[in-house]
């Protein structure tokens, strides 16, 4: 009897720590994806109400080691943020799924739209269980225009450093150790042309919960919203 009871509250112990260790995990994860990122459809989205874009196809974080945020100069960023980490990188726009090796870090690209005007970074990488500190993280978005669109500003804020590609334009650089304000740098007046524009971005942090927002601002300096995001 006495050996059938210890049995019986080793088990009961076990299941305990099990469930335990599984609340732990949970709690480590923070919440969940959904709270912050539903999946893009094929339908092209509006941009929200003050013109930040909300859809992105996003990277899962690559793997860059840093012991603080003050060594993100300019010439740091284009030293580090200014290159092809896989073949074929800047001739190509990321789909939804695509998997691809960099370093020895396999990852996927998702596609996703945001539920917040600024983009939690922190949250993707947690979500899906990834590294959330020491990272860079790529964005892609897709914007579609009925006409050129002369005289506006990429306008955009970052935690904590980051550097933006619109089409051929000279890159948007946020460089040092930053916080996510809105509307916190922004580029010289350029033209979304007709049709297909292609938004790119790469945004790099040490410790710290990265995110971003970017919308574009018109020469009266109004946000743009006559826009499509594919």
């Amino acid at each position: 009897m006495k050996k059938y009871l210890t049995t019986i509250l080793a088990v009961m112990l076990t299941m305990t720590m099990t469930a335990q260790r599984e609340k732990w995990t949970v709690k480590d994860k923070g919440p969940s994806l959904s709270n912050y990122f539903t999946p893009a459809t094929d339908t092209p989205a509006n941009v929200d109400g003050e013109g930040f874009i909300r859809r992105w196809t996003l990277l899962e974080p690559i793997d860059k080691p840093n012991r603080g945020n003050t060594v993100f100069t300019d010439s740091y960023l284009r030293d580090n943020l200014a290159v092809e980490f896989y073949k074929g990188q800047f001739a190509t726009v990321p789909t939804d799924g695509q998997k691809v090796k960099i370093g020895k870090q396999k990852l996927q690209w998702h596609k996703f739209d945001s539920k917040l005007y600024n983009v939690k970074l922190f949250r993707f990488a947690t979500g899906l269980d990834k590294q959330y500190y020491g990272i860079i993280f790529l964005a892609t978005t897709v914007i579609e225009c009925d006409a050129d669109i002369p005289g506006v500003r990429l306008s955009v804020g970052s935690n904590s450093a980051s550097m933006w590609w619109l089409n051929d334009d000279q890159p948007l650089m946020l460089s040092g150790d930053r916080r996510m304000v809105a509307d916190d740098c922004m580029s010289p007046r350029t033209t979304l042309k007709k049709g297909i524009n292609i938004l790119r971005g790469a945004v790099i942090n040490g410790p710290g919960m990265s995110d971003f927002c970017v919308r574009f601002i018109d020469e009266k300096g109004n946000p743009v919203t006559n826009i499509k995001i594919k």
